[in-house]
């Protein structure tokens, strides 16, 4: 069947993540990636959840939690531009994920989360110990460099990378509802979308060749497009 045109479903993913997983020793550091609004959080928690079937051996290392703080981002007039490439620690991220590979399982290794409530970072929000499958979720998992923002580094870190790609009117509809939720009125949240997120989108889309797998959810399987 042409790879273009296949279709897969979940069980068969978590096949493929046990299957590359299997023997490491180690931690295996798997990366979904793709713009914003694409389902990557969801995704990431029904793939989680389907390799937990049978125990806890997977958990997911949101890029989310390494977000700059309002206050730091309020300080260089960057608040505005929040979600973009260089409004993150990206250092800090790039250091845990290396934590992550090099500390043996059982261990614990924090990891900080993303508080939509209060749209801000919370430390050591999830704590990894014994799970040997690191699934990490984010927008820039195969950037290249952006300024003093080392994003190259995350690839190197990764022992496998996917793209959840989404058709882009789709994407503003699921974007315009998450801001308005958020407590943006309506004609602001359409500027974010117009201004930022989509803009971003279109960074991500440019890195989609480097992925190992894209994909696009088509009810409850999932269609493979490159």
């Amino acid at each position: 069947m042409d790879r273009a045109n296949a279709a897969t479903s979940l069980n068969a993913l978590v096949r493929r993540v046990r299957e590359h997983a299997d023997g490491r020793g180690g931690r295996y550091l798997l990366g979904i990636v793709g713009p914003p609004g694409a389902g990557k959080s969801t995704f990431s928690v029904r793939l989680r959840n389907a390799l937990n079937a049978a125990g806890p051996i997977a958990e997911i290392a949101p890029m989310d939690g390494y977000h700059l703080t309002n206050a730091a981002l309020r300080a260089t007039g960057s608040l505005a531009r929040k979600g973009e490439p260089d409004t993150f620690d990206t250092a800090a991220f790039v250091g845990n994920l290396r934590r992550l590979r090099d500390t043996p399982p059982g261990e614990p290794v924090p990891w900080p989360i993303f508080d939509r409530a209060v749209d801000e970072p919370t430390p050591a929000g999830i704590v990894f110990d014994r799970q040997t499958i690191v699934l990490t979720e984010g927008n820039y998992l195969l950037l290249d460099d952006v300024g003093d923002r080392e994003w190259s580094a995350v690839r190197k870190l990764l022992d496998e990378c996917w793209y959840l790609d989404a058709p882009r009117r789709q994407l503003e509809e699921r974007l315009l509802r998450r801001h308005i939720r958020g407590g943006r009125t309506p004609a602001a949240a359409r500027v974010k979308v117009r201004d930022s997120d989509l803009r971003n989108a279109d960074l991500i889309e440019a890195t989609k060749a480097r992925a190992d797998l894209v994909l696009r959810q088509r009810g409850a399987r999932y269609e493979v497009r490159a």
